[in-house]
C-alpha cells in the first residue's frame, strides 16, 4: 500500500516528471561533453553540434569542435544507451522472474557476454562491432541457459536463480580468464582486462550507431509487452489466467534482454549493477506498473550512466577510471539495501 499514492498519480504530473527527466538527460550529457582536461562551454557544445547537424556557420577551435565531437559527445550517447539498455533488462528480468535482485549481471548474463566477446577478440573469429556483439550474445544465451538449468535442478525458486547466476558468473569469468591468459599476449590482456571492467575510452560514432537503435528498439519492444510485464509480477498462473502466452512472451523477452545485454557488453565490456539498482529507484518514484515504470528505468538508467562516466573521468585527477568501478562502488551498497529488504519478513 506505500506506492497507492505514486501508483495513482495523476498522468499530468507524471507527464512533468518524464518532461523533467529528459531535461536532466540532456543536461548531463552537455556536462558530460563539456567536462574533461579541456574544459569546453556549454554554448560551444551546441553550437558545434549545430554546425554538423544544421550546417550552421558559427566559427569554433577546430581543437574544440574534434573533442566534442570526435570524442565526448560519441561518448555520452553510448554511455546513455548503455544505462537505458541495461536498466530495462533489469526491469524486465525482476518481473519475468519475480526476484527484486534479478538483473544481467547477477545473473551471469553480463559475464557470458563478455566471455563471447572477448574469445571474438582473442581467439581471431573476426573483429568488429557487429562480430563482438554476435559473440557477446551467444556467450549471455549460453550463460542464461547454464543458469536457468543449474536453478532448475537444484529445485527451482527465486533464491536458486540468483545462486546459480552467481555459479555462472564465476564459470564464464574463470573462462574469460583463461582466454586471456592462454591465448592473449601482454598488450592484448591489459586492453582487456581494463574492458572488462567497463570502459568508454574507445567508443567512437560507429558504436552510437550500433547502440542507440538498439536501446531505444529494446525500449519499444518492452513497452509492447507492459501489460503482460504487469502480470507476470503476480505469477505465471496469473498471467496464463488472463490469457497471456506465457512461455512466448518470456522466450521473447528473455531473447531481447540477452540481445541488449550483449550488445552493450560488446560495446563498454561488463559493467553492474545498473540493471538492478535502477529500476528500484524508478519504481519508488512512478510505482510498479511497467507502462510508467519503463520509459523511468530507460531515462534514469541513462542519466545514471552518463553522471557514472562523468565521475569517472574526474574523480581521479589525470587519470580515466573504467566506469564499472563507479557503477560497483553506487551499486555494491543499494545490493546490501535491497537483499536486506527483500530477506527481512513482512
Amino acid at each position: 500500500m506505500r506506492h497507492a499514492s505514486i501508483t495513482h498519480r495523476g498522468w499530468g504530473t507524471l507527464l512533468l516528471l518524464f518532461a523533467i527527466a529528459a531535461a536532466a538527460l540532456g543536461l548531463v550529457i552537455s556536462l558530460a561533453v563539456s567536462i574533461g582536461e579541456i574544459p569546453i562551454p556549454v554554448a560551444t557544445t551546441a553550437k558545434a553540434v549545430a554546425n554538423r547537424v544544421f550546417g550552421t556557420g558559427f566559427e569554433l577551435s577546430r581543437i574544440h569542435e574534434g573533442i566534442i565531437w570526435d570524442y565526448r559527445l560519441s561518448r555520452a550517447l553510448v554511455a546513455a544507451s548503455a544505462g537505458a539498455a541495461l536498466a530495462l533488462c533489469g526491469a524486465v528480468l525482476q518481473a519475468l522472474l519475480r526476484n527484486p535482485l534479478a538483473e544481467p549481471y547477477v545473473l551471469g548474463i553480463s559475464a557470458g557476454a563478455s566471455t563471447g566477446a572477448v574469445a571474438v577478440m582473442i581467439l581471431g573469429f573476426g573483429y568488429g562491432v557487429l562480430t563482438l556483439s554476435a559473440g557477446a550474445f551467444v556467450g549471455a544465451v549460453a550463460a542464461f541457459l547454464l543458469v536457468s538449468l543449474l536453478a532448475a535442478g537444484s529445485g527451482g525458486g527465486t533464491d536458486r536463480i540468483i545462486l546459480a547466476g552467481v555459479a555462472g558468473s564465476q564459470l564464464f569469468n574463470a573462462l574469460t580468464s583463461y582466454i586471456v591468459t592462454t591465448s592473449a599476449n601482454a598488450e592484448q590482456a591489459r586492453g582487456v582486462m581494463f574492458w572488462l571492467l567497463g570502459s568508454l575510452a574507445g567508443v567512437r560514432w560507429p558504436d552510437v550507431y550500433l547502440a542507440a537503435p538498439v536501446a531505444i528498439g529494446g525500449f519499444l519492444v518492452c513497452m509492447l509487452y507492459a501489460r503482460a510485464l504487469d502480470a507476470f509480477t503476480f505469477g505465471t498462473d496469473a498471467a496464463a489466467a488472463l490469457g497471456i502466452p506465457v512461455a512466448g512472451i518470456r522466450i521473447a523477452l528473455l531473447a531481447l534482454t540477452a540481445l541488449l545485454t550483449a550488445t552493450m557488453v560488446s560495446i563498454v565490456g561488463s559493467i553492474g549493477f545498473v540493471g538492478l539498482v535502477i529500476p528500484h529507484a524508478a519504481r519508488f518514484v512512478v510505482g510498479p506498473g511497467h507502462g510508467r515504470l519503463l520509459p523511468a528505468t530507460a531515462i534514469s538508467g541513462a542519466i545514471f550512466m552518463v553522471v557514472a562516466d562523468i565521475v569517472s573521468r574526474v574523480i581521479v585527477p589525470q587519470q580515466v577510471l573504467p566506469i564499472g568501478v563507479v557503477t560497483a562502488l553506487f551499486g555494491a551498497p543499494a545490493f546490501a539495501l535491497i537483499l536486506y529488504k527483500a530477506r527481512r519478513p513482512a
